[in-house]
C-alpha cells in the first residue's frame, strides 16, 4: 500500500474515534422534574441522593461528559476518572469550578466551559449521578 494510501486510512480511522462520543459541543439538559435552584451559585450538592436528580445526571453525563470521561464514568485515561472526586462541599467546589469554567492549559481547551449552556441544576444531577456510581476494585 502506497505511504499517502496508509496516511488516508489512519487519518479516516482516527476521526472515526474522534467522533465516536457525538458532539463535542456541550450540550443543554432539560432539567424538568428537578426543584429549581435559583441565580444564586450553591456550595453544596443539593441532588445528593435524588433519583430524580441521578437519572437526569446520567443522560446529561453521557451527552456531555462520557467522550473524555469515559463510559459509565469509567474513564479510559483520557481526563480524570470522575469516580474518584473528593465528596462534600470540598470536592463540590472543584466540581462547580471545573464544570463552569472549563479547562484551559497553555491556550489549549481540556474541556469546555458549561456555564451559560448547562444549568445549576444540571451541573448539579450530574454530580449525583458521580456519586452514585459504584467503584469497582
Amino acid at each position: 500500500m502506497k505511504t499517502s494510501h496508509t496516511l488516508g486510512v489512519i487519518a479516516l480511522l482516527s476521526a472515526t474515534l474522534l467522533l465516536s462520543h457525538g458532539n463535542v459541543t456541550p450540550q443543554p439538559v432539560d432539567t424538568k422534574g428537578l426543584a429549581p435552584l435559583g441565580k444564586d451559585w450553591l456550595e453544596k450538592n443539593p441532588y445528593v441522593g435524588n433519583e430524580t436528580a441521578i437519572e437526569i445526571g446520567k443522560h446529561a453525563y453521557a451527552e456531555n461528559c462520557a467522550r473524555c470521561h469515559g463510559l459509565d464514568v469509567v474513564s479510559g485515561g483520557v481526563a480524570p476518572d470522575l469516580r474518584y472526586l473528593d465528596p462534600g462541599v470540598e470536592g463540590d467546589a472543584w466540581f462547580m469550578e471545573r464544570i463552569r469554567g472549563g479547562a484551559v492549559r497553555n491556550g489549549n481547551v481540556y474541556m469546555p466551559k458549561f456555564e451559560g449552556i448547562i444549568n445549576q441544576e444540571a451541573m448539579w444531577a450530574i454530580r449525583a449521578y458521580l456519586f452514585s456510581v459504584k467503584i469497582d476494585h
